[in-house]
């Protein structure tokens, strides 16, 4: 990618490695392609970060971000730390453009220095802010730096249709979808030793889910289906990789459904164990779905799954049809049905020709759309006429 490193951004961005997350990913991944040192990212010191920033292609500012209670809003002090360093940045180096990793804190902050170095602006929009953000201010403020940026990256066809209703112009978003290291999550990678870890016999099927244990992610829906599988003669298992705030209730939910046996909750795995799990598995799921306006914008664990050649179950909610192509890469059922999810589960453990063809088909659409280096190469040719709409696959 050595060819598109003639960029120069200046990068605002609370989240971005070592910070968990696919948005940290995503960030850290595709800038670390676009950009050398003339590229800054001005983004939050976290544990780690000394280390990972040492031989950073990029040239990464540090702040350290705390909130204050006494404040309002209590990250006041935040925000103009994240201001002061961007504008002294903006001023001290040229760019080429301004990047904001969301609407806010980092796309006003953007938005002003971008005005100031007289540079266009360019802002993320994730789908999660636009559907959850219900207090009026914030809501005003962030429809007022969509529709003032220069360019707004989509994550999927559901965050633009999001955008839309904001009355951002159509023809200033980009439909850029995150993408997926395609050397460190691909097929073959050895995973035996994993499925010993939780006591699986190589003749006993494994779903398994990744991500932030929350009620939207539709790992409860898995769980309670887990003895009619069962009872029509699957012997399967089912890891959770991940923690959050759902945790409690769907401990309960295992004992509840008397599963507890067939249930692993296996918290944060390392990053060179994530890829061998989705090799481990028969089948992904996470069968996804809105609670009270929270929902998926894209769904990074999807692209995952399909780069280890893994079919994936996804839920119809958000923006997951950007990562699963129904019938294609995966499958999209209704979140809110276990009676959908049970069916699609039970029709996939007892097809393995399916699995291995829908997987192989998934793995395929993510090494030439959804790698890094594609997405990097999209986001790069951003302003640059009309290339950098969209990244899709061409259905053949």
């Amino acid at each position: 990618m050595s060819e598109l490193k003639n960029k120069r951004f200046l990068v605002i961005t609370e989240l971005f490695l070592p910070t968990k997350g696919g948005t940290a990913v995503w960030f850290d991944e595709v800038y670390r392609r676009i950009g050398d040192k003339a590229t800054h990212v001005i983004t939050a010191q976290v544990p780690g970060s000394e280390a990972h920033d040492k031989d950073h292609p990029n040239t990464v500012h540090r702040i350290r971000v705390r909130r204050h209670w006494w404040l309002r809003p209590e990250s006041l002090a935040m925000y103009a730390k994240f201001l002061t360093r961007s504008l002294a940045v903006g001023l001290r180096f040229r760019f080429d453009a301004v990047h904001a990793g969301r609407v806010l804190p980092e796309g006003l902050i953007g938005w002003v220095v971008a005005r100031l170095i007289r540079r266009p602006i360019v802002v993320y929009a994730h789908g999660e802010e636009i559907t959850t953000w219900r207090q009026p201010a914030k809501r005003r403020v962030m429809r007022f730096v969509y529709r003032h940026a220069d360019r707004v990256i989509a994550n999927s066809d559901f965050t633009q249709g999001e955008l839309i209703k904001l009355d951002v112009a159509d023809d200033r978003i980009s439909l850029i979808s995150p993408g997926v290291d395609i050397e460190r999550f691909r097929p073959g990678l050895p995973y035996q030793e994993l499925r010993e870890s939780i006591g699986l016999a190589a003749s006993q099927k494994l779903i398994l889910s990744v991500g932030r244990l929350s009620q939207r992610k539709g790992f409860d829906q898995v769980i309670q289906v887990l003895p009619k599988l069962v009872e029509k003669g699957i012997n399967v298992h089912y890891a959770l990789i991940g923690a959050g705030e759902d945790e409690g209730r769907l401990r309960g939910l295992v004992e509840q459904c008397i599963v507890a046996s067939r249930v692993h909750f296996l918290g944060h795995v390392s990053m060179d164990d994530l890829p061998r799990w989705y090799n481990a598995a028969d089948v992904f799921a996470m069968p996804n779905r809105d609670i009270n306006g929270d929902t998926e914008g894209f769904g990074m664990v999807f692209a995952e799954a399909g780069a280890c050649g893994k079919v994936a179950i996804a839920g119809l909610a958000g923006g997951t049809g950007a990562a699963v192509l129904n019938g294609l890469t995966g499958f999209r059922v209704d979140g809110t049905s276990p009676a959908a999810v049970r069916d699609i589960l039970m029709r996939c453990l007892s097809d393995p020709e399916l699995c291995r063809k829908v997987g192989e088909t998934a793995r395929n659409r993510i090494v030439e759309s959804l790698s890094w280096d594609a997405v990097a190469a999209h986001t790069s040719t951003l302003g640059d006429s009309e290339q950098a709409k969209r990244i899709i696959w061409r259905r053949r």
